[in-house]
């Protein structure tokens, strides 16, 4: 792995502090010292420090991840190498750092690859690969070239899938299972496959979260920066005043943008991440990434340990003709049985594992092993000889493995071989792993000749299902979540399993193809695609991001360092607590299992809080946009400010607190069954109806106050009593009608939306006539007034809940 310089704190601060959000809160603060309001002031600044602290964390953490990934590579190695040109190759042990390509280097069990190499010599090498494939069990290796016929031992083909497969190939982060070998180096350090695989490719794309606050953000920033000088202008042209009036602008420029924007969303993730962790088990590494997951369409997985289980089961046991034959099952299980007794192998294979489980133990007793050949990856078959029961003198050899190598030691005419050879193909086709069976009678006491067999028939073998993921893939489905299959398997095996656990397939894509796709191609068919066959490292980056570029929030389930890339790439990255440690670091959900019902679960606490956060949005900023424009219209045509700086803030307060209760509201079922996706156009056409609707009902109060009652000259002080009423009591019923919208209140009991509410129409009731009124400039208000201003609410909550309605009619709400 390529050694860089860690960055500094400092630098990874002021990193931290350049995006758009940050502006906002430093906005925000400039804003709440220029009205001398102090201790606002130091609170937004302090959340700008425990956000840039929080941020450099993230990055810091990454920098460990990558440290985390160099412990995976060997440290010291075992070369033969010549002292000087007239000395005999010596064996040595050196740093791995001193390797260059053309060593040899000699491996044995247990040793890390400290390079990528070509095997020389072995013997009965297998290899660990899951660093870089995902595959748990062991590859066998052996030197030569690549296998021709491109099957493995059972027959399912193998062409393409990519070097990682070469037999004669090993590679950097891989270890070695069992056996030895001699192999010469032919890439090193950052030019080996390893370091490519998990290099960072410069800046990592931005998450569904940080698109969408950036977007919200310049929202907020644009309003901000415009409404001071339009009140300075319009007071200076249409009014005369001068720079009196600038604090007056300021703290209308402050009641625009939500002071508790951070508070909100900070409360309303972390609430979902302990709710998750407590009943689920789920622990969420990064808030954000809680978000990321509500507005997730899109989601990554493997097959093998995700959808299947990580190990085969025996499907059907089938004769020469196709029809189902027990027998056949008894002489696989027999071959694998005294395999695993004669050859003294430590354990059975995946494969042999599967027949023993099915196979009938008393019929395995029947037969007496006398010897056995393991099998080799070259013949890709496996033999054993017993005593055949009930002829003295006579042994039984009986081989299994791949499908074409036992057909070449068949005695069969052309024609049969044919068409043994299209069943087999059929078979493989429907995603199943093909093992044949093949028997012959020799003589006791003569070598195991492997020629001239009777074809017995074919043991089929599929993945063992997850027995959760069906049904976690239903209530994946039912939520608007698309699964993608990123596997390294053969495609056939990844759409049988598809099709077993009921997920449609839209499309294969296999990497041959994948690697001759431009990226707006890929992008283009990545959509409509649902399995992803024979992938690499490389290739599941680049899928996760032609996915994103497509529109869609992502997120990668991952256990294993090779998937390092895919899941750093993707909005939120996944990964089971058994996952490799590097892996688990970089994840931003860390599940108990590699079980998908859990991701159902966190999918539908993030769209909980991204619900609650949306409606924050929503309603605040539409209700303080109405409440601007009503402002600083009346400001224009009052001979005195509608309302005083203080009065704006305390108002301001008051709402912003009040909207904290929607971190802890219920969102409505519907918004469970689909992403929740802060859209930044969508959320500024909401606001801007809405708010308009909002400062028709201000400016109403307006005409109440100018004209039913005594007039705006007489009384200053009864004119900001009686809007500082009317807004938060149009504050209180937005946030009633907003977040019921046209589902109204039938069957939902009183939440704590319209607890607070209730609160806020109290506060903008009772504070007037308070003894806290006074110092704000507040009196108390005639009856009569809010009779009228009775009447203006009952207007404004049947247009508000008509516009809604229709809003709901024509789209979705927004989120």
């Amino acid at each position: 792995m390529p050694d860089t310089r860690d960055p500094s704190w400092a630098r990874l601060l002021a990193r931290s502090a350049r995006d758009p959000f940050t502006a906002v809160l430093l906005c925000l603060g400039l804003v709440s010292a220029a009205v001398y309001a102090w201790g606002t002031a130091s609170v937004i600044l302090l959340l700008v420090a425990v956000s840039c602290v929080l941020r450099a964390s993230g990055e810091h953490r990454a920098d460990r991840s990558t440290a985390g990934l160099r412990r995976l590579v060997a440290t010291t190695v075992t070369v033969q190498r010549r002292a000087d040109e007239d000395t005999a190759p010596a064996t040595r042990e050196i740093p791995v750092e001193e390797l260059v390509p053309g060593d040899v280097v000699r491996l044995g069990p247990g040793d890390l690859v400290p390079a990528d190499v070509r095997l020389l010599r072995s013997t009965g090498l297998t290899v660990h690969q899951a660093a870089l494939t995902g595959e748990s069990a062991p590859v066998p290796k052996s030197a030569g070239e690549s296998d021709a016929l491109g099957t493995d031992p059972t027959g399912t083909d193998t062409a393409g899938t990519g070097v990682f497969q070469q037999p004669h190939l090993c590679f950097q982060g891989t270890s070695v299972a069992s056996g030895s070998a001699t192999a010469v180096v032919t890439a090193t350090g950052a030019d080996t496959r390893f370091a490519a695989a998990h290099r960072r490719t410069g800046k990592p794309p931005a998450t569904s979260f940080e698109r969408s606050v950036q977007g919200v953000s310049w929202i907020l920033i644009r309003f901000a920066l415009l409404t001071p000088p339009l009140v300075l202008m319009a007071n200076a042209a249409l009014r005369g005043r001068g720079l009196e009036t600038l604090p007056f602008a300021v703290a209308v420029a402050v009641g625009l943008t939500p002071e508790m924007l951070p508070v909100l969303v900070t409360t309303c993730l972390a609430r979902g991440a302990t709710l998750l962790a407590r009943t689920h088990d789920v622990i969420v590494r990064r808030l954000p990434a809680l978000h990321d997951i509500g507005a997730m369409d899109v989601l990554c997985v493997d097959k093998t340990g995700t959808l299947t289980q990580d190990r085969p089961v025996v499907d059907r046991a089938v004769n020469a003709e196709g029809r189902d034959d027990p027998e056949v099952l008894r002489w696989a299980a027999a071959a694998a049985w005294w395999s695993l007794q004669l050859a003294d192998l430590p354990a059975p294979d995946a494969l042999d594992e599967a027949l023993l489980t099915t196979a009938d133990e008393d019929a395995l007793m029947a037969y007496d092993g006398v010897t056995a050949l393991p099998f080799d990856p070259a013949r890709r078959l496996a033999t054993v000889v017993v005593r055949t029961p009930g002829r003295l003198g006579t042994h039984t050899l009986i081989t299994k493995g791949a499908a074409e190598a036992i057909l070449e030691r068949c005695s069969l005419p052309d024609a049969e071989r044919t068409r043994l050879r299209a069943l087999v193909a059929a078979q493989a086709a429907d995603g199943l792993r093909v093992l044949a069976v093949a028997t012959a009678e020799r003589p006791a006491g003569t070598r195991p000749h492997e020629r001239g067999l009777t074809f017995r028939g074919l043991v089929t073998l599929r993945d063992d299902l997850v027995p959760t993921a069906a049904e976690a893939l239903a209530g994946l489905a039912e939520r608007g979540v698309t699964v993608k299959v990123l596997t390294g398997d053969h495609p056939g095996t990844a759409v049988r399993t598809c099709r077993d656990l009921g997920i449609p397939v839209a499309g294969v894509l296999t990497a041959d193809r994948l690697d001759t796709l431009t990226d707006p191609e890929l992008t283009e068919l990545a959509s409509r695609t649902t399995v992803f066959a024979r992938c690499t490292p490389e290739h599941k980056t680049r899928i996760t991001r032609a996915l994103q570029t497509g529109g869609h929030t992502v997120g990668f389930l991952g256990d294993g360092v090779n998937d390092l890339p895919a899941l750093r790439t993707a909005d939120v990255g996944l990964a089971p607590r058994d996952a490799a440690g590097v892996t688990r670091d970089d994840a931003d959900l860390v599940l108990a299992g590699k079980d998908l019902t859990a991701i159902g679960h966190a999918v539908a606490a993030g769209r909980h809080a991204g619900g609650n956060i949306a409606s924050y949005l929503r309603i605040t900023l539409s209700s303080n946009l109405g409440n601007v424009i009503a402002m600083l219209s009346a400001g224009l045509l009052l001979p005195f400010l509608p309302m005083l700086p203080a009065q704006v803030l305390v108002q301001n307060l008051c709402f912003d607190a009040a909207q904290l209760a929607f971190a802890y509201d219920r969102p409505a079922p519907s918004a469970l069954r689909r992403p929740t996706v802060l859209e930044p156009r969508a959320l500024l056409r909401f606001i801007v109806g809405f708010g308009a609707l909002n400062a028709v009902a201000d400016l109403a109060t307006f005409g109440v106050l100018a004209f039913a009652l005594r007039g705006p000259g007489d009384d200053e002080a009864l004119f900001h009593s009686g809007w500082f009423t009317e807004n938060l009591l149009t504050q209180a019923v937005v946030m009633v009608l907003l977040s019921l919208g046209a589902r109204g209140t039938s069957g939902r009991r009183p939440g704590p939306v319209t607890w607070s509410a209730a609160a806020l129409a109290a506060t903008g009731l009772f504070l007037p006539m308070s003894a806290l009124g006074a110092p704000l400039g507040l009196s108390p208000l005639p009856g009569v007034y809010y009779g009228l201003l009775a009447a203006v609410l009952t207007l404004y909550a049947a247009g508000l809940m008509t516009a809604r309605a229709r809003q709901e009619r024509r789209s979705p709400p927004v989120a």
